[in-house]
Formats: structure tokens, C-alpha cells, sequence
């Protein structure tokens, strides 16, 4: 059975860094696509990036150029570096793969 673990949400100073991990438990890791999500008080949960099994990546028009999702299969790991870090990024970020999802990490940027 699939399970996920987030990790490396903090509290920054905008214009700040974070680095968000996801571990992935379950031998389909390298075959599986995985996504990152974002819930921000108030508002609905967006699609934050995606990178697919062959490393293909998409990314919300609001983190292009300052995002990067990336996955290291040999850890059974997705990243997401966050740069040039806003307050509009507090949220709490969510990795999901095959439907199944994390507790979630909290973002806080503060200007």
C-alpha cells in the first residue's frame, strides 16, 4: 500500500527558499507520476507541479521560473524547490501519487 510523507515546510522570509520532500513507501514509485498541491486559507486547492515517470514536469502559471519539482527514484523522493518565495505561497502542501495523498506540510512566507 502506497504512503506518503511531506516534509521541509518552515516559515520565511519573502524572497526566501524551501526545499519540500516526499517520501514514497511502495515499489511503484518509479513507475508513477507525482504532484504536488497547495491549499491556501480561503481558497480551493491548485495543482502547484507535476512530474510524470520519464521526468516530464508541468507547472502552475503562478510558480513557473521559480519552482522546480524534481524525483530521485533510487530514494523513492519528489522535491519541490520553492525560490523567490512570496506570502501568495502560504499554504499547506500536499503531494499525491496514484490517489493517494500526504498529511501535507505548512508553507508560511511573510513579508
Amino acid at each position: 500500500q502506497v504512503q506518503l510523507v511531506e516534509s521541509g515546510g518552515d516559515t520565511v522570509q519573502a524572497g526566501g527558499s524551501l526545499r519540500l520532500s516526499c517520501v514514497a513507501s511502495g515499489s511503484i514509485f518509479s513507475i508513477s507520476a507525482v504532484e504536488w498541491h497547495r491549499r491556501a486559507p480561503g481558497k480551493f486547492r491548485e495543482l502547484v507541479a507535476r512530474i510524470g515517470s520519464s521526468g516530464s514536469t508541468k507547472y502552475a502559471d503562478s510558480v513557473k521560473g521559480r519552482f522546480t519539482i524534481s524525483r530521485d527514484n533510487a530514494k523513492n523522493t519528489v522535491y519541490l524547490q520553492m525560490n523567490s518565495l512570496t506570502p501568495e505561497d502560504t499554504a499547506v502542501y500536499f503531494c499525491t501519487m496514484r490517489g493517494v495523498w500526504g498529511q501535507g506540510t505548512q508553507v508560511t512566507v511573510f513579508s
